[in-house]
C-alpha cells in the first residue's frame, strides 16, 4: 500500500507545477555540484601549480626555469613566462619609431596583464551558476510551497473535512518543497564562497608572479625580497 505521506506522494499527488518545480530544482543542483566540483579540481591544480611557479627563480636561465614549470600548456605561470618573453622580443624587433610610442616595460606590462585578464575569466567561469542557484533555489522551493499548500487547501475545502489529520499531511508535504530549496541553495552559496576564495589566493600568486616577470623582462632581474637572497639570477631568454 502507496504511504500517504512523503515525497513519492508529494510526486504522484502533485500537479504539473509542483512536478516541474521540483524536476527544476533537481536540475539547479545537479548544475551546482557539476561546478562545483570542476572548479574545485581546477583550484587544486593552479594551486599546486603556483608552489612549483617559486622554483621559476632557482634557475639557471630562462630556459631551464620553463622547465619547472612543466609542459602543461594550460599552466598560467608557464604562459606568464612565454607571453613576456614573445613580448619582450616582439618589441626588440620592432622599428625604431614604433618605440616613441610605447616603451619595453609599458608593452611588456600590457602583454601580461592581457594574459592575467584572459586566465582571471576563465578561472571564474561557471561561478555565476552558482551565484544564481545561491539566491533563487529558496525562492523557486517557496513557490512549490505556496502552490502545494494552495491545491491542498481547495482539496481540504472540497472534502469538508478540515480536521487537523486531514490538514498536516498535505500542508507538510507541500513545505518540503521549500526545504528541498534550501538544500539546493545551501551548497551552491558554500561551494560559490570556497571558490572565490581559492581563486582569490591563485590570482594573488600570479599577480606576484607578474611583477617579478616585468621586472625580469625589463631590467634583466627579479625584484629581490626579504627570503630570496639564495636566488641565482637567470640569464636573458
Amino acid at each position: 500500500m502507496e504511504s500517504q505521506f512523503g515525497l513519492v506522494h508529494l510526486w504522484t499527488q502533485g500537479d504539473i507545477v509542483i512536478r516541474s518545480t521540483a524536476v527544476l530544482l533537481l536540475l539547479m543542483s545537479l548544475a551546482s555540484w557539476i561546478v562545483i566540483v570542476i572548479k574545485a579540481l581546477d583550484v587544486i591544480k593552479y594551486k599546486q601549480l603556483a608552489v612549483r611557479a617559486a622554483d621559476f627563480w632557482h634557475s639557471e636561465d630562462f630556459a631551464a626555469g620553463l622547465a619547472k614549470l612543466g609542459a602543461d600548456p594550460d599552466n598560467p605561470f608557464r604562459q606568464l613566462a612565454l607571453e613576456g618573453r614573445e613580448a619582450t622580443a616582439h618589441h626588440r624587433n620592432t622599428r625604431a619609431h614604433l618605440h616613441d610610442t610605447l616603451d619595453v616595460s609599458d608593452w611588456v606590462s600590457r602583454c601580461l596583464r592581457n594574459t592575467i585578464d584572459e586566465f582571471s575569466a576563465r578561472l571564474q567561469s561557471g561561478l555565476a551558476i552558482l551565484a544564481s542557484v545561491g539566491s533563487t533555489a529558496p525562492f523557486v522551493g517557496l513557490f512549490g510551497t505556496v502552490w502545494g499548500i494552495y491545491h491542498a487547501l481547495l482539496s481540504i475545502g472540497a472534502s469538508g473535512q478540515a480536521s487537523i489529520d486531514q490538514v498536516a499531511g498535505p500542508v507538510g508535504e507541500s513545505l518540503v518543497m521549500t526545504a528541498l530549496g534550501l538544500a539546493v541553495a545551501i551548497p551552491a552559496v558554500l561551494g560559490y564562497n570556497a571558490l572565490v576564495r581559492g581563486n582569490k589566493f591563485i590570482l594573488i600568486k600570479l599577480g606576484s608572479f607578474t611583477h617579478d616577470l616585468h621586472a625580469y623582462f625589463v631590467t634583466g632581474a627579479r625584484v629581490p625580497t626579504g627570503g630570496d637572497s639564495n636566488i641565482v639570477t637567470m640569464k636573458k631568454a
